[in-house]
């Protein structure tokens, strides 16, 4: 998850007196607005759970009143606080630091708390309605929905709740995996628009899980549901043959062999991002990007109107980072940004391991681009449990945080060519030659194998 805070408001108290409100963007969208001293009553609560030692340095408080020029360094450093700490590995998964967010989320949009209905969309285009309160966190609105279907405590893991928005054409857009930090209903209900929705969908990426859940009966109907849709919608490529093999199953019912045939197909399991730019293999290129197995998948349209193809294995990144700028709106101004007359920009750059000893950075600019990065922090998350026999269970049930990074003296194995074959049954393109680099986060202290 990206935080930032772009811009500052000057709003009136209870009393008529006037404060200047912080704005904490969550992936460039307004989350909640706070004060100066309710950042500080949080510092002072984690200092005191944690220790001066392991909290971030935070802004001084200043006697007189500040100036246009001492507002913008104060925005500045608490969104360097937040920042630092939102990928702490103790301070940004904190009960403390979340449940500030949450009822931070509440009092900016002003819903109370209440008894509520919410609709949960499933991939067969159904919907349940589970009872909550509007103050329940992700987590809640999940096991509520895992009670309505009947999924056993044990494979609520496997699932997640995203919120995805869907376009005139019907297709979805999803916006990001919604978190502890942020209450479900709020973070719709603020939308204010139908278009927005909060679907339930699979949360992990490694096949050999799908075991797990088709050995019970609404895990198979979730399954088999989200598999349907990926192919009714075009990620997942089927042939004629293929088409008519799985048509058949279908109408026999045969929910766990239509599954075992989309397991073959290309990109099953993927997530499949709007177009958006890259500056692979050059600067300007459209490109749609997929997430699944282990990699990033690039459909690139060059200037030329050639079209290429290729995959990036997360076993090669050496580490990646989301950055956002704000871009002013044409309006005939020069103004400072702020909320109506700016546009966040988001991008994604990843370091890869082209071939021995050549690393390159590649840029995706998408507004998905942090749900990319959340995408990728969870194959390695898999990866990482895999690797130290631990369990999967346990690791879907947490929520990811942050990004990640390989330490300088590791070294990536090597993977399969960066670039597949075209499908002989597609249309012809041509392979891709890529090199990429990533910036470092956090240490992998393992050896990831080839995938």
């Amino acid at each position: 998850m990206h935080f930032s805070i772009p811009e500052t408001e000057v709003r009136s108290g209870e009393n008529g007196s006037s404060y200047v409100a912080y704005n904490i963007h969550v992936n460039g969208v307004l989350h909640c607005r706070v004060r100066y001293s309710q950042l500080l009553g949080l510092h002072e609560q984690i200092k005191k759970e944690y220790g001066s030692n392991v909290v971030p340095t935070f802004p001084p408080k200043k006697i007189f009143t500040l100036t246009p020029a001492e507002v913008e360094q104060r925005r500045e450093q608490l969104e360097k606080y937040m920042q630092a700490v939102r990928q702490h590995p103790l301070l940004g998964a904190s009960e403390l630091f979340n449940s500030f967010l949450r009822k931070a989320q509440q009092e900016t949009q002003q819903i109370p708390t209440e008894d509520a209905a919410l609709d949960i969309c499933l991939s067969n285009s159904q919907k349940v309605t589970v009872n909550i309160l509007t103050s329940d966190q992700t987590e809640d609105v999940l096991d509520a929905a895992a009670v309505k279907l009947d999924l056993p405590d044990d494979l609520v893991g496997y699932f997640s709740l995203f919120l995805v928005r869907e376009g005139a054409d019907g297709n979805l857009t999803f916006v990001r995996k919604l978190q502890d930090f942020e209450l479900p209903y709020v973070s719709i209900t603020s939308l204010q628009s139908s278009d927005y929705h909060i679907i339930l969908r699979k949360s992990y990426w490694d096949m050999a899980y799908d075991g797990d859940v088709m050995d019970n009966r609404v895990g198979l109907n979730l399954l088999y549901a989200q598999t349907l849709s990926d192919i009714e919608r075009g990620w997942i490529l089927v042939n004629k043959d293929q088409q008519r093999q799985l048509k058949s199953l279908q109408e026999k019912g045969s929910k766990k062999e239509f599954i075992h045939l989309g397991q073959t197909l290309k990109y099953y399991g993927y997530l499949k991002f709007d177009p958006c730019i890259t500056d692979f293999p050059e600067k300007g290129c459209q490109v749609i990007v997929s997430a699944g197995n282990n990699e990033l998948n690039f459909h690139v349209k060059l200037p030329n109107e050639q079209m290429k193809e290729g995959s990036f294995k997360v076993t090669r990144m050496r580490c990646w980072r989301v950055t956002s700028s704000q871009v002013p709106v044409s309006n005939g101004t020069t103004n400072p940004c702020n909320s109506t007359k700016c546009e966040v920009k988001l991008e994604l750059a990843f370091e890869y391991l082209m071939s021995k000893d050549r690393l390159q950075w590649v840029t995706i600019t998408s507004q998905q681009a942090i749900m990319m990065s959340t995408c990728l922090q969870s194959m390695v998350d898999e990866l990482m449990v895999k690797k130290s026999g631990g369990s999967i269970k346990k690791m879907l049930r947490r929520r990811h945080n942050g990004s990640i990074h390989r330490s300088d003296s590791q070294q990536a194995v090597k993977s399969p060519p960066l670039l597949d074959s075209p499908d002989p049954s597609r249309e012809q393109i041509v392979k891709l030659s890529v090199s990429i680099t990533l910036p470092s986060f956090w240490s992998l202290d393992i050896k990831l194998k080839n995938v």
